[in-house]
């Protein structure tokens, strides 16, 4: 499960207004890889964009609970780059599922720390790099909704449970906010982290024709 817009100046970059409710999509569970696993680049794209985000994996089965009760269900956090090719999320027709889950598209980790070790969800650094170029510099304190306040309402419309992952937004500084708009290529190098969950490195490889 992942929340778009979630950050004010990540809105504000992308010209769109701050919503009112948090924005769900979904990504596929075969985008899901490994913290230092290559980002495969779909065939034909031209517009595969990089996010750091915080993750959060739920620890128990959790249904209608209050924010207060939200970090409880938490079993801990972890980096989450939610790569996105950006002509297949927004320029054709359907949902941004499609733009969100191409293999390789979820590289997750490499550590779950738990939610003991983490004072404040809401005070993380985070940032990413691409060929060492620092374009996110971001910190959760910024986000529009929290991570108690985004556990509360997705467990308003399905049960969630032990394993599920959230990722919750990004900070500005993708490749699609940029002027002009700068988007991965083969050969690139990311480089991503969130204060006190680790870092991320991938390479950008073509895909295979099988």
């Amino acid at each position: 499960m992942c929340i778009g817009l979630n950050y004010s100046d990540h809105a504000k970059e992308s010209g769109l207004p701050i919503p009112d409710e948090p924005i769900l999509f979904a990504k596929y569970t075969s985008a899901m890889c490994g913290a230092d696993d290559n980002i495969v680049m779909p065939r034909g794209s031209t517009k595969t964009d990089w996010e750091v985000e915080l993750g959060v994996v739920i620890s128990k089965k959790s249904k209608y609970i209050s924010e207060d009760e939200a970090l409880d269900s938490i079993a801990g956090y972890c980096v989450i780059n939610d790569v996105s090719e950006r002509e297949m999320q927004i320029e054709g027709t359907g949902q941004w599922v499609k733009g969100k889950s191409c293999d390789s598209f979820g590289p997750t980790g490499p550590w779950l720390v738990t939610r003991d070790e983490i004072a404040d969800p809401q005070d993380l650094g985070l940032w990413l790099e691409v060929n060492g170029h620092r374009y996110q510099n971001g910190n959760t304190n910024t986000m529009i909704f929290t991570v108690a306040h985004i556990v509360s309402y997705l467990s308003k419309f399905f049960t969630l449970y032990p394993g599920d992952v959230i990722s919750t937004g990004t900070p500005p500084g993708v490749g699609l906010g940029l002027n002009p708009p700068t988007y991965l290529k083969v050969g690139d190098i990311v480089h991503l982290g969130i204060d006190g969950l680790g870092v991320q490195t991938q390479n950008v490889v073509a895909e295979k024709h099988i």
